[in-house]
């Protein structure tokens, strides 16, 4: 007999005292052992795959809500932007027309007293020049009285 034979026939003796004490019992229960623990580690690994996807669609959501709200939040900010631009511009072009009036009035005012010098100054004129015809017209006394009074007179006209 060969070596082989041996090895073989000592390796099935080998196993025949393992199964006489009770080694397969101790091996299988230690690989029972370890695939329960295996499962329940799956178990507990899918839980909290489960648990990680209800947490990742309750943040999705909030995400989701957020976002909306900061679309609102802009939109508001661009209603009342644009409600303030029109209020502004109004504010403006109020402003513009009370500038434009007043400076209107201005200029009226500054026309009505420059043709108020105006008339006083040709009155002024007038009266002298008539009275510088009169006078060298008019000679003697009587001359003298008729002109100073209707100059007086002319000057209460004409002012």
């Amino acid at each position: 007999m060969d070596a082989e034979v041996w090895v073989a026939i000592a390796f099935v003796v080998f196993l025949g005292v393992l199964y006489r004490f009770g080694a397969f019992s101790t091996i299988i229960g230690a690989l029972d052992n370890r695939s329960e623990a295996i499962r329940k580690e799956l178990e507990e690994a899918k839980a909290l795959r489960d648990e990680a996807q209800r947490v990742f669609h309750e943040y999705k959501a909030k995400f989701s809500a957020a976002e909306k709200e900061v679309e609102a939040i802009i939109a508001r900010a661009k209603a009342d932007a644009a409600r303030y631009s029109a209020e502004v511009d109004a504010e403006f072009e109020g402003f513009m027309v009370r500038r434009r009036a007043m400076a209107e009035k201005r200029i009226a005012q500054a026309e009505a007293s420059a043709m108020a010098e105006v008339r006083a100054a040709a009155a002024d004129a007038a009266v002298k020049a008539s009275e510088s015809i009169l006078r060298s017209t008019l000679t003697g006394a009587a001359g003298e009285a008729l002109v100073t009074k209707n100059v007086a007179n002319l000057r209460s006209e004409f002012n």
